[in-house]
């Protein structure tokens, strides 16, 4: 009888990982859920998560808006905004990025584009692309930032946050940036792993395990969770990997940051102070 390799489960998993994420999402031109009598903590799918150095309190971003986790009480929707954060990340102190569709109460296009908080989320300012882009993806590399475009599936780089210039085409879930200014890896809507030369848009595809989400160390490890959720950690830019541990489900979001790494399964987000090793929820 034919027989599915082990392999191919997991590219399968992989790439139903991401149609997973983009199916509990809104169609596109759908604003965020108007369900406002809804409970006030249900976080709903989760896109994205930073830790604010101003107090180092996490932030999750989700479907159903952005909240606020300081571990002291059920997590917070943040100026009580229903806003589908589809994109997030901390760039400074009180200072965010993020992209994704408005809440039905404000007058917005269905594509935030580009948006900028310096307020810790309590409001927004429109950047770039408003009305135009739906950014799934945002990675910071020093004064660069690189943004994953879902809708026409386009990795952009702009270096002012306004002006933007395509450096390669394709299907990504994740991307991580690197020491070296012109390089980044990413993963592939297959789970493939790849580097990016930013620099050309030419891609080398690295082998290894099939991994869902990715991000780096301040000394350039790299670390990876599968779509089974297990964590490993590369030394040598993705040539070899090792497992240090377990998420325990499949992961939706992960970010590694100085004050611990944190990862998300759709609707739960969990802490590890020893390198993947071990996972505290969180959220």
């Amino acid at each position: 009888m034919n027989r599915t390799s082990p392999a191919a489960l997991s590219i399968a998993a992989a790439a139903a990982l991401l149609a997973t994420a983009c199916a509990a999402d809104r169609q596109p031109g759908e604003p965020a859920a108007d369900d406002h009598a809804g409970d006030q903590h249900a976080v709903g799918h989760i896109h994205g998560l930073g830790v604010d150095p101003a107090d180092d309190s996490l932030y999750v971003a989700t479907h159903l808006g952005l909240f606020h986790v300081d571990g002291t009480s059920k997590p917070a929707r943040v100026a009580d905004r229903w806003q589908g954060t589809m994109a997030f990340t901390v760039v400074g102190p009180g200072h965010f990025l993020g992209s994704g569709h408005p809440d039905l109460a404000e007058d917005l296009p269905p594509h935030l584009g580009l948006i900028e908080s310096t307020d810790a989320g309590e409001t927004w300012t429109p950047l770039a692309l408003q009305g135009e882009a739906d950014f799934h993806i945002l990675e910071p590399a020093g004064d660069v930032l690189y943004a994953y475009e879902a809708t026409t599936g386009r990795l952009l780089r702009t270096a002012d946050r306004k002006q933007f210039e395509e450096v390669l085409a394709g299907d990504l879930i994740s991307v991580a940036a690197t020491t070296a200014p012109e390089q980044l890896f990413a993963t592939t809507g297959e789970g493939h792993l790849i580097a990016v030369d930013t620099s050309t848009g030419q891609t080398r595809e690295l082998g290894g395990p099939v991994t869902a989400y990715l991000d780096t160390t301040a000394d350039g490890t790299l670390a990876g969770i599968g779509p089974n959720g297990v964590i490993r950690v590369s030394d040598d830019a993705g040539r070899t990997w090792r497992e240090t541990g377990s998420l325990g489900g499949a992961p939706a979001a992960f970010t590694i940051t100085a004050q611990g790494w944190y990862a998300a399964t759709t609707d739960q987000a969990f802490r590890s102070d020893d390198h993947g090793a071990t996972w505290k929820r969180v959220l």
